[in-house]
């Protein structure tokens, strides 16, 4: 039997205008270009927007190893790597088609020049939309007159802006020579305006944001200069405020690789601090809202922040909520990390622990969240004339009844020994609920040794015994009144629970 096969062959200019629609936003597209920058070493990337005419040209240029025309010619390819091969562990790329699919998401033509450190000579070539529509694979090979030109342009146009790197060497050029989606889908009055937006401070707060680790490095830290302004790195995990609050870490193996989770909660000031304009907590375009939830990090640089991944909503009472999640680049696979590098699934096995721990999160963060406006008690006079005094602790600001407040100092001179007994019983049990209301109470556990005003054995058998004598059962006291004083069950005396049988 003969088998018969027929030519598949994509028609190009169809494949990679489908190809380029990968979710990319312009600052995701510049940030995927990047990642191939910090990959070739580069410590210095510039990206120069030309807006004077159309159509707009964007520049984006790195101090990089370079490429060899080998090399450069193998990188423009699709795809230039298999995503299973193993990485270096600085490595940011993935599948081998970031360049190409984030250059022709924003253009419909681009062109890459090059040469390795070192080396005088570029070598440049061009994929062009308009170039495909033969059905022909065809890549444009420049000639050094092209070279010339775009050479020309580009350092023209960097020295027009300012704060030039010192000693910059332009390894890499990436030309992107046309912005579609503004030239074509907006009014012509809008372009200009639309785009400067865009990239001046969208684009630059993501950038800021995505790689502020490499901004932040001791040793040869990343320098991203954005057409006259150099960025500053902004850490969403401001870690050296003494009132950010972490949770305890939690790491397990996954896959070839490992992965840390951390969550923090932020302190509640920061909520009248952003509308004060103070930048610690959020970028200048996003609220606390917006940046609330997961921040995947993956070899240092992050790929998903803001939301929580679908496992739980966005909330008001959760602004103050950040977890901080490190992977590196040998678990892609695991994550199904989308070629855009902006959309991960968390697997089925990982799925229970990290709601697990978003929960407690989120309670965390609920409890800071309600405590916002109240002062903390710092003084070691008491204020006597307050019927609640306010406690810090590790869990947030305790509101307990006042027992220096007249009206019950006075009460207790007129009371009989076994009526203080059943009034500290009381007063233990409405301040665990307004507490918990709050969300920040936590069980205590019951001990024998207790200052005046606690609540002790005696006290507790003697409001037990009344209870009993008023007709409820034990089963009730047990289920009802107990867990209302707040302590932990476990801890509870044996005469107690002895008495309640």
């Amino acid at each position: 039997m003969t088998t018969t096969f027929e030519d598949a062959t994509p028609n190009p200019e169809y494949l990679i205008k489908s190809i380029a629609e990968q979710g990319y936003s312009l600052e995701a597209a510049l940030a995927d270009l990047m990642d191939n920058s910090i990959s070739a070493s580069a410590n210095k990337i510039e990206i120069l927007l030309d807006m004077n005419s159309e159509p707009f040209t964007l520049f984006l240029a790195d101090n990089g190893d370079g490429m060899s025309v080998d090399r450069l010619k193998a990188c423009m390819q699709f795809p230039s790597q298999s995503p299973d091969e193993d990485r270096s562990i600085v490595d940011l790329g993935r599948f081998g088609l970031g360049m190409k699919t984030a250059s022709f998401s924003q253009t419909r033509r681009f062109t890459v020049l090059s040469r390795a450190k070192g080396t005088q000579t570029y070598s440049a070539r061009t994929w062009d939309v308009e170039l495909l529509k033969n059905k022909k694979w065809k890549l444009l090979v420049n000639s050094v007159c092209e070279i010339e030109s775009i050479l020309t342009k580009y350092k023209k146009l960097s020295g027009s802006f300012l704060n030039e790197f010192n000693d910059f060497e332009a390894n890499t050029i990436i030309v992107w020579e046309g912005l579609f989606k503004f030239e074509e889908y907006l009014e012509e009055k809008n372009r200009k305006i639309a785009l400067k937006r865009e990239f001046t401070d969208v684009t630059s707060e993501h950038l800021s944001l995505v790689f502020h680790r490499f901004m932040e490095k001791k040793n040869n830290p990343l320098c991203i200069r954005v057409n006259n302004k150099i960025l500053n790195p902004f850490n969403p995990f401001p870690t050296k405020e003494t009132d950010f609050r972490p949770l305890k870490y939690k790491k397990r193996n996954f896959g070839n690789d490992s992965i840390k989770v951390e969550g923090f909660v932020l302190p509640s000031r920061s909520i009248t601090e952003v509308k004060q304009g103070i930048g610690k907590w959020t970028t200048k375009k996003n609220s606390l809202m917006d940046m609330e939830g997961i921040y995947i990090y993956r070899a240092n640089r992050i790929i998903l922040f803001g939301g929580w991944n679908g496992l739980i909503k966005k909330a008001q009472r959760l602004q103050l909520a950040r977890l901080r999640v490190d992977i590196g680049n040998n678990a892609d696979h695991l994550l199904h990390l989308n070629v855009a590098k902006s959309q991960v699934i968390i697997p089925h096995e990982l799925k229970d622990a990290f709601q697990n721990y978003i929960e407690e999160l989120k309670s965390e963060a609920e409890k800071e969240y309600f405590n916002r406006g109240l002062v903390r008690f710092t003084g070691s006079k008491k204020n006597k004339i307050k019927l609640f005094e306010k406690k810090s602790t590790n869990k947030g600001l305790l509101l307990e009844i006042n027992n220096e407040f007249p009206l019950y100092a006075s009460l207790k001179e007129e009371l009989t020994t076994s009526q203080i007994s059943k009034l500290k019983v009381l007063i233990r049990m409405v301040n665990t609920a307004v507490n918990e209301i709050k969300k920040v109470h936590q069980p205590e556990v019951f001990t024998h040794i207790k200052t005046e005003n606690d609540v002790k054995v005696d006290d507790l058998l003697v409001s037990i015994q009344e209870l009993q004598n008023t007709g409820l059962d034990n089963r009730t006291i047990k289920k009802e009144m107990l867990p209302a004083l707040g302590y932990d069950l476990a801890t509870i005396p044996m005469e107690i629970m002895e008495l309640l049988k």
